[in-house]
């Protein structure tokens, strides 16, 4: 009779932990989702709705700057400077994500090209990007980002 209930007990233990492992890779998943929508956003150049990823109190950091709220960081930073790009594209993307609960740790590295419009100038640099995103209504939001870049 022991036997059979420590039995019992281990596989109860394997079964929950495999479905905490699947709700952790589904919530990966939809981390990565969200990342994604919003780098392939800016290489179109077309941040319209991008604001929708982003909780409403968010913080902005870039390359030492504290840019504010997304909402602001949009306004006053990255739509105007979408206007003076002629192309943007990133390559050997990389990005590692934990969750933990409700939310969810990210760093992304990448290289990224900017090509600007009206001369044509290219810009390549080596980024790296780490981001805390909260589950808001079963949905993952970018909570605080911070990114940076080198030559």
């Amino acid at each position: 009779m022991k036997s059979s209930k420590k039995m019992f007990a281990k596989v109860l233990l394997l079964l929950l932990s495999t479905t905490s492992m699947f709700a952790q890779d589904k919530d990966s998943d939809a981390v990565k989702a969200v990342l994604n929508q919003y780098n392939t956003a800016v290489e179109k150049l077309d941040i319209t709705g991008t604001e929708k990823l982003f909780t409403s109190d968010s913080k902005i950091y870039e390359s030492g700057g504290n840019e504010g709220s997304y909402a602001h960081y949009l306004e006053h930073h990255l739509a105007p400077e979408m206007k003076e790009f002629k192309s943007f594209t990133f390559s050997d993307y990389k990005v590692d994500v934990n969750v933990s609960d409700e939310y969810a740790f990210s760093t992304e590295t990448y290289n990224y090209t900017v090509v600007v419009a009206k001369d044509n100038k290219e810009f390549k640099r080596k980024g790296i990007a780490t981001s805390v995103l909260k589950k808001v209504n079963g949905e993952w939001k970018i909570m605080i980002s911070h990114n940076s870049s080198k030559k």
